[in-house]
């Protein structure tokens, strides 16, 4: 008798600690399981501002659907969605997505956790749609897939992976820079030549002909930086993998990152005033430091220089293109280095130029071409090349 209530005391010993352990068990979770979407989605309740359950018959008219969302350090959130045209994404009321057309769409949260504070250790990720209800059941978690060896050897190719969701807007562009070329090469032949001929490149003479003798108002001038400057935003817009990694720009202007078309129009719009900005601070440096002698030779070298090494944008737009997913981070560094070439080369041949006028040895000189050439090289530098 003594043995059995000792073996059935035994047993209940046994019973009640795998009942108290259990539940500490089963919360126990991976790092990885917090990065992951639920069906737990909320809408704003009109009458008491608060967030409510969301339930399909009785909030189809909501434009906007909410879920608190957390997020592991150093882990990917993708999540893989259908997406009406226009409908965005906000975390923590903070644009960070706008689909561009009706598609299927791959977007990683995690990108984000770093400039968007959590509250509470969450975030609120909110899908919003202008003029339609957000088809939140097409919302999942991206299945992550096991990878062979020699693609885990590679490297960070995930960290520096740039997802474009519509390539086809880069194409349009690059075809659309070859006409326009190509249709300044038939209207303006001679300006054509005396910008982008080797020889005229080489020549000093050159800079008093063509376009580079014309006032900078004229339609050929404009046409020409204008082709320039969607060959370079075209290349920017590939290398960043969206506009607000240039945080000031982003408090100005929140661009998504689905609307490359938005991004490559805001880029050549932002590169045309800045070509034109420079002749009128070389006007009033020249003024500053009394050599206005100076300032129409400088701007005419560094116009001629910009736009016949911008001739060869489109190339590496090409390059771009067609490797882009097999040598991501290769063709990356090409694309940066050409962006980092064409700004120094052009810095270079502006010095040589004024050096021929003037000897840059000149401290005077020097200072006036450090505060128009270098500093604005560095400047554009950290912000195109460097942004990363």
């Amino acid at each position: 008798m003594y043995i059995t209530n000792r073996i059935r005391y035994s047993f209940g010993l046994l019973l009640l600690l795998f009942v108290l352990t259990g539940p500490l068990q089963a919360q126990v979770l991976p790092l990885e399981q917090k990065n992951t979407l639920n069906g737990n989605w909320q809408v704003y309740d009109a009458g008491s501002s608060d967030l409510v359950p969301y339930a399909t018959n009785l909030h189809g008219g909501y434009s906007a659907v909410h879920q608190w969302v957390t997020m592991a350090p150093a882990k990917p959130f993708v999540i893989e969605f259908t997406a009406q045209k226009d409908l965005c994404l906000f975390l923590n009321n903070q644009l960070i997505f706008t689909a561009d057309s009706t598609s299927n769409y791959t977007f990683d949260l995690a990108t984000w956790n770093k400039r968007v504070k959590p509250v509470n250790g969450r975030y609120l990720l909110s899908v919003w749609h202008p003029s339609q209800h957000p088809n939140v059941g097409s919302f999942r978690n991206r299945v992550q897939t096991e990878r062979p060896d020699s693609e885990t050897m590679q490297g960070s190719f995930s960290v520096r992976l740039r997802e474009y969701v519509n390539q086809n807007a880069f194409i349009i562009f690059t075809l659309l820079i070859g006409l326009l070329y190509g249709g300044l090469k038939t209207t303006f032949p001679s300006d054509f030549q005396a910008v982008f001929g080797v020889q005229s490149f080489w020549r000093t003479r050159s800079l008093d002909e063509g376009i580079l003798a014309k006032p900078l108002s004229t339609w050929s001038s404009m046409l020409f930086i204008i082709a320039f400057s969607m060959s370079m935003a075209l290349l920017i817009a590939a290398i960043h993998t969206n506009v607000q990694h240039v945080r000031i720009f982003n408090r100005l202007f929140p661009v998504s990152e689905a609307d490359i078309t938005t991004k490559v129009l805001f880029y050549t719009f932002l590169i045309f005033a800045v070509v034109l900005l420079k002749y009128f601070f070389l006007k009033v440096m020249g003024y500053i430091f009394g050599l206005e002698q100076i300032v129409q030779v400088q701007f005419s070298e560094f116009l001629r220089s910009l736009l016949f090494l911008g001739l060869f944008l489109p190339v590496v737009m090409l390059l771009y293109l067609s490797l882009n997913h097999v040598a991501p981070d290769a063709v990356l560094t090409v694309s940066s280095m050409a962006v980092l070439l064409l700004l120094v080369i052009t810095v270079i041949r502006v010095f040589v130029t004024v050096n021929k006028q003037t000897s840059v040895i000149n401290l005077h000189l020097f200072s006036y071409l450090c505060a128009t050439e270098v500093i604005p090289l560095t400047i554009m530098l950290k912000f195109i090349v460097f942004n990363f």
